[in-house]
């Protein structure tokens, strides 16, 4: 019972979390035709999975209950792949082919390249 309070802990703070950043971005834009604010959720979301378990992996200074918390709770909660899913889905409804396959190329290239680097820079912590 303890770890799906720990999980649940972390995906509350973590959807919070993606709220509150998805709606920054968009408001940094005037009605945006394009989804930036789950781009900047999904590439932060990937960055900070690199990052920390980089740092856990090399320091192997985690314990179960901070890896649920941390890695299915908060993560798990802040990325946002099955909204991106959804956006890409009403993107090619809509027949936008152009914005679904550049979320889609945007959102996978960035994402795998902010793991990298994300883990890259955990070495140097």
């Amino acid at each position: 019972m303890i770890k799906l309070l720990l999980v649940g802990f972390g995906g509350f703070i973590g959807a919070v979390s993606r709220y509150l950043m998805s709606g920054l971005v968009y408001n940094l834009f005037d009605k945006p035709a394009f989804p930036y604010g789950t781009l900047a959720v999904n590439i932060l979301g990937c960055f900070l999975i690199g990052l920390l378990n980089g740092v856990f992996e090399v320091r192997q200074i985690i314990n179960p209950e901070i890896r649920l918390v941390l890695f299915i709770g908060f993560l798990g909660g802040f990325t946002t792949f099955s909204t991106f899913g959804y956006e890409v889905f009403q993107f090619a409804r809509d027949s936008q082919f152009l914005s679904a396959g550049l979320n889609i190329l945007l959102s996978v290239t960035l994402g795998l390249i902010a793991v990298w680097f994300g883990h890259t820079l955990s070495k140097l912590i």
